[in-house]
Formats: structure tokens, C-alpha cells, sequence
């Protein structure tokens, strides 16, 4: 804390001054006013807030306070456009503030350079934590989502009994669907263990399946008290719910995991059971629009069948001059049927007497054809009967130069072949070995020799 004797020590001359003679109450404040922002650094102050006023400059007056003590504070409308939430009666926040005096006045307050709501630091990071993590988990994919029935047959609240939200949501369905049950799921709304119970009883909704939609409601609060629909075991039990959950958790401005997860978000409470029930009266002017135009149509319908009727009731005629008709139509039909067959055969006759004269005029001459066949005939016979003369005699000349080179003929003559053994015909006297057997065929047999011995010589033929 700033020590009050630093007033003397900065402002010397005034301190000097207030020893001789009296110091006036402006220049006395805006001393005060400099020692105030020159000692007190910006810091964070924790309070509720009371008797707030938006200006018509747009410049916010309200004063914090708690249970022992309350200050003045001015957020000029250059920093409060960039709060992110609209500051109300009771909420508790934290401002970033520079003590200061209003000269004018000789007021002390907090000039608020920023605004968070209470304990935002580490509750708002843990609910981005878990936004994220739910996030990238698809529990706020929008394929999930399911719709919300438009004519629900019942309809469960899942809120405390003592909460003013359920008297909105009773209050609003009574008004616009009194027709429709309600169920009711009491549970705690906030404090201790209110998480876990309110996952509880939506699994008990969900498991009874006595209503078509469940609204999850409550008023509104600070950020601690809107805790328990920021907890992920909530957020776990509205995605496996089987029934559709409309959420409506706090005020419009107020955003709850349990916003995200929901298969719809509703701004407050009222605004769910709006959202979930259908406007009866609504829904007796459309039923009452939709019976006139149903009775106006049925009504047109029945003229046109009437005047349809007398429009038949005009072309209705006697059976008898039907059949008549109808007897008039068959002989026609006869009449023509005869005349298109006859004309028929005629035009079939005609281009059959066509076609005859066109084939006797391209038939050919046969007997021409005949006497030039036989002549080819007689021809093909002679030139066959020459041909194998000639072949005979060509045959019989072959025969007697081939009897004249036959080996028989030869061996006939006094030759004589030698074999070897293997049956080789021995060609050189140098084939022949003393004491081989070989065998010599003559014109009139065969004969095996053995050599006594070789002495080649010179042949003189």
C-alpha cells in the first residue's frame, strides 16, 4: 500500500503552502487526484455490482462493493465496447482499475480500464479446455443433432423444483399447449455433486421414454453458478440421451458446454419451452384455416361433379339406337374390309402375272446349253483318252530305262557286291582285313566268305 506521507514528499510546494494559508478545495483535490494515480498501479478488483447506469454517452457508472465495503467506478464507453458480456444488477465481476478521484465531487472511484466476470481466469480457460476436447471428440458436429418433434406428445423438464425457471417453462406451456403432459425431473441446478446428478436423471429420462423432448433449464447466474452445465459428465449424458434436449441454461448471453452438446440451444428458458411446444392458439387458427379451405374445396369438387353429371346426363341416349349405331358402324366396317380384300387379290394377281412374264423372258435356252454340255463332252473324253496314251507310253519308257539300271540286272551281268558285316556295301580293297568273314550277293544268291587274304592291286577296266 502507498504510504500517505509521500503527499508532503510530491507536492512540496502545496504541502508549504498549506502551512501559511488555506489551499483550495480544486487545487486539494487535484493533488489528491495525482498522489491517487501516481501510488496506486492498475490492478485487479473483485465485487458485486450495484446501481448500474448506461449513459446516454455511452459511459458505464455503477459502484462495486461486498460484504464490508463499496466504491464508485466510470468505464468510459472507449473500454466498455470491448467487455463481451452485458453486465447486470448482483452479477460478481473483476475490473482492472486505476484508483482515482472525481475532482468535481471530491469523489474517490475506480477508473475501469477492463471487466471480466468473476473467477473467469481459470473457469473460463477450463471451459475452452473442455469446449476443445468435446469439440474434436464431434460432440458438437452438427450430424448429430437430432430434431426436435413438432407436435412432441409429452414433454420432461429436467430442472430443481425451487428454480423461478421452471415457472417460466410451466407458465409458457400452459399458455401455449395446455393439451400437451409435462414430466417433470427434479435436480439439483448447481452446488456440489449437481453434475453428476443432472447426468443421472437424463439417463433416467432416457431410460423411461415418457416424453418425446427434455428440456434442460435453468435461470441465470454468474459463471459459478451456470458451473455444473459446464461439466463434461453433463455434456457425456446429453449426447447419449436418447431423446432430444433443448437446453436452456441462463440468460441470452450465457453460453454452457451444455449449450453446445444439445441437439438445440435455446436463449432462456422461456425461449425452450417456446421452442419445444406448439402454439395452440396457432395451431386452432391454422386448423380452422385448413377446415374452411377443405370445406370450400369439397364444395367446388361437388359442382364439378354435378355439372359433369348434366353434361353425361345430355350425351345419354336409349340402348337401342346404340345398337343400332353400333350395327351401322360393323356393316361399314364389313363393306370396306370386302372391298380392301378384293383389291387386294387383284393387286396380288397383277404383280403375279408381272413376274411370270419377267421369268420367261430371263429363262435361259436349255437345249443350246444341252447340245454345247454334250459337244464339251465328247471333247473332255478325247483329250482324257489322249492324255493317257500319252502317259502309258511316257510310263513304259521309264519302266525300260529303270529295268536297264537295276542292281539284278547288273549282278546279272557277273558283278557280285560285298557286304561287311554290318551289312555295308565294301567299296576299297583297303576295307578288307584277313581273316574277315564277308558276305558277297551274286545274280542267283548270297554267300559268306572269309578272306584268307589281301593284295591290292590296280584296277585295268
Amino acid at each position: 500500500m502507498p504510504d500517505p506521507q509521500n503527499f508532503s514528499r510530491e507536492m512540496p510546494s502545496l504541502a508549504a503552502r498549506g502551512a501559511r494559508e488555506a489551499i483550495p478545495v480544486g487545487e486539494l483535490n487535484h493533488a489528491i487526484a495525482t498522489m491517487l494515480e501516481r501510488n496506486f498501479p492498475l490492478a485487479w478488483v473483485r465485487g458485486e455490482i450495484s446501481n448500474f447506469t448506461r449513459a446516454a454517452s455511452g459511459h458505464w457508472y455503477f459502484s462495486l462493493k461486498d460484504a464490508r465495503a463499496q466504491i464508485r467506478c466510470v468505464m468510459f464507453r472507449g473500454r466498455n465496447q470491448h467487455v463481451d458480456f452485458a453486465p447486470r444488477e448482483g452479477e460478481a465481476v473483476e475490473v482492472r482499475a486505476l484508483v482515482t478521484m472525481y475532482e468535481a465531487r471530491g469523489e474517490l472511484q475506480l477508473g475501469v480500464e477492463a471487466m471480466r466476470r468473476a473467477g473467469l481466469g481459470n473457469l473460463y480457460e477450463a471451459f475452452l479446455r473442455l469446449k476443445e476436447k468435446l469439440a474434436q471428440a464431434g460432440l458438437f458436429a452438427p450430424e448429430r443433432k437430432r430434431p426436435i418433434p413438432d407436435h412432441p406428445r409429452a414433454i420432461g423438464i429436467v430442472t430443481s423444483l425451487q428454480a423461478a425457471a421452471l415457472r417460466d417453462v410451466l407458465t409458457t406451456l400452459r399458455r401455449r399447449a395446455p393439451h400437451v403432459p409435462v414430466m417433470v425431473y427434479p435436480v439439483p441446478v448447481q452446488g456440489a455433486g449437481a453434475a453428476q446428478k443432472i447426468a443421472d436423471m437424463l439417463d433416467q429420462a432416457g431410460a423411461r421414454r415418457e416424453c418425446d423432448v427434455l428440456i434442460l433449464c435453468r435461470g441465470g447466474g454468474s459463471i459459478e453458478d451456470l458451473w455444473s452445465f459446464n461439466e463434461e459428465v453433463v455434456a457425456q449424458a446429453i449426447a447419449r440421451c436418447v431423446l432430444p434436449v433443448i437446453s436452456g441454461v441462463g440468460h441470452e448471453t450465457d453460453f454452457t458446454i451444455a449449450d453446445f452438446v444439445a441437439d438445440v440451444r435455446a436463449p432462456t428458458p422461456t425461449g425452450a419451452a417456446e421452442l419445444v411446444s406448439p402454439d395452440r392458439a396457432q395451431l386452432l387458427l391454422q386448423t380452422s384455416r385448413a377446415s374452411h379451405a377443405l370445406a370450400q374445396s369439397m364444395r367446388r369438387q361437388l359442382d364439378r361433379g354435378a355439372q359433369h353429371l348434366d353434361w353425361l346426363a345430355r350425351r345419354l341416349r336409349s340402348p337401342q339406337a346404340q345398337l343400332q349405331e353400333r350395327r351401322a358402324q360393323v356393316d361399314n366396317l364389313a363393306r370396306h374390309l370386302r372391298s380392301a380384300l378384293r383389291d387386294t387379290i387383284v393387286a396380288q394377281r397383277h404383280r403375279q402375272q408381272l413376274l411370270a412374264m419377267r421369268w420367261t423372258a430371263c429363262r435361259p435356252d436349255t437345249v443350246a446349253a444341252q447340245a454345247d454340255v454334250a459337244r464339251l463332252s465328247q471333247r473332255m473324253q478325247a483329250a482324257a483318252a489322249r492324255q493317257h496314251e500319252r502317259a502309258t507310253q511316257r510310263l513304259a519308257r521309264a519302266a525300260g530305262a529303270l529295268e536297264l539300271l537295276a542292281p539284278q540286272r547288273t549282278l546279272e551281268r557277273g558283278y557280285a557286291v560285298l557286304l561287311d558285316q554290318r551289312g555295308r556295301a565294301l567299296r576299297s580293297p583297303a576295307e578288307l582285313r584277313a581273316g574277315s568273314v564277308v558276305e558277297a550277293r551274286l545274280a542267283e544268291g548270297v554267300a559268306d566268305i572269309t578272306i584268307a587274304g589281301v593284295q591290292p592291286k590296280l584296277a585295268d577296266f
